[in-house]
């Protein structure tokens, strides 16, 4: 049997069975995807049943649950560690498997991710970007030669959008600010 010809306990086709599960994960079909998973499981596919889920969980979850990638590695990895104490009968990891199942099935989707890799890798070697003028600062040649200094870092090279400002952060650019003034007292920014 070839690589692509592996069947599992039931006699399927092992990709088919994963496409299956990975299509009902993304209709939030949980019974029909837990029902997959557990053929996979059962055939010996565990570390490759792993792998789908989480490329899955960019791929179609991405930026909807951005945390859920955190999520299920921790799942996998509490699966890995029950999984070696082989006295343990019940085989108490399908419990994680199981809810990275549930969680996939039930989690906001988006394929943003996805769409985003496929167009910018299919079309980089067909797009020519020139570097943006506030790239060019005091951390590369062009910007010294420039004379781009600290102010323009402050002012330019450290833009933010959408901003999001936490607490302190004024105060602290300020400081920042102030500790890159020179000996005399004279600030770059009085």
């Amino acid at each position: 049997m070839g690589k692509y010809e592996q069947k599992t306990d039931k006699g399927y086709d092992l990709f088919e069975v994963s496409s299956a599960m990975i299509k009902c994960i993304r209709r939030g079909q949980e019974d029909e995807a837990l029902y997959w998973a557990v053929e996979l499981y059962n055939s010996g596919f565990v570390e490759y049943t792993w792998k789908r889920l989480r490329i899955l969980c960019s791929e179609d979850v991405g930026l909807a649950e951005p945390g859920l990638p955190a999520e299920i590695w921790a799942l996998y990895e509490m699966h890995r560690e029950q999984a070696k104490k082989k006295e343990d009968k019940n085989e108490p990891q399908r419990l994680f498997l199981t809810h990275a199942i549930l969680r996939l099935s039930r989690a906001r989707k988006s394929r943003m991710i996805d769409w985003t890799l496929i167009w910018a890798w299919l079309t980089h070697k067909f797009r020519f970007f020139p570097i943006p003028d506030y790239a060019l600062d005091k951390h590369n040649e062009r910007g010294r030669r420039l004379g781009r200094s600290w102010y323009h870092f402050f002012t330019e090279g450290t833009l933010l959008h959408p901003h999001y400002e936490v607490d302190r952060e004024k105060e602290m650019r300020s400081r920042a600010q102030d500790a890159i003034s020179n000996p005399a007292g004279n600030g770059l920014f009085d």
